[in-house]
């Protein structure tokens, strides 16, 4: 299997680009995003982050987690379904 056929993000979710909508609302750049993502104890790079948008790249619970309160929104809103 090539990884690059794989979709990682299924059924019609595309918490990606979600997370990317939510983050130019509050007002981040990725980088100063991921800062803040350290500070609060999540381990991600800026090219993890940077995958995670493009869909690539699964988030973890804690990243989500921690997204909704630096992004002041709940997990309804980074899934789409609010």
């Amino acid at each position: 299997m090539v990884k690059d056929d794989r979709i990682i993000q299924v059924n019609d979710v595309h918490i990606g680009e979600n997370i990317k909508k939510y983050r130019k609302l509050a007002g981040f750049k990725q980088t100063s995003l991921v800062k803040q993502l350290q500070l609060s104890g999540c381990d991600i790079s800026v090219y993890s982050y940077n995958r995670i948008e493009k869909g690539t790249q699964n988030p973890t619970v804690l990243l989500l987690l921690t997204l909704c309160k630096l992004l002041s929104c709940d997990m309804n809103q980074l899934f789409g379904l609010s």
